[in-house]
């Protein structure tokens, strides 16, 4: 089980622009979601863009405190764009 207030400084760590939202999808603290808007995604395909978030989680990925992680990536503009 992982703090999800870990988790979003974690990503603000390497993203230090990005707004960030993690929620537990299942109660119990390690399948997760992270929804990320960074400009730092700009021209970064979606798999270059779950990439960096990961990056930035690796030491809880490899030791399965996160055991699953869904990824929602946006730049501001596709945020806008998806009406958010």
């Amino acid at each position: 089980m992982v703090d999800l207030n870990w988790v979003e400084a974690a990503i603000r760590a390497k993203l230090p622009d990005a707004d960030v939202k993690v929620e537990d999808l299942t109660g119990g603290g390690d399948h997760l979601q992270a929804t990320v808007v960074s400009a730092t995604f700009e021209g970064k395909p979606k798999v270059k863009q779950h990439q960096l978030v990961y990056s930035a989680l690796r030491e809880a990925m490899d030791s399965e405190a996160i055991h699953a992680l869904a990824l929602k990536t946006y730049t501001p503009q596709t945020w806008q764009q998806a009406g958010q």
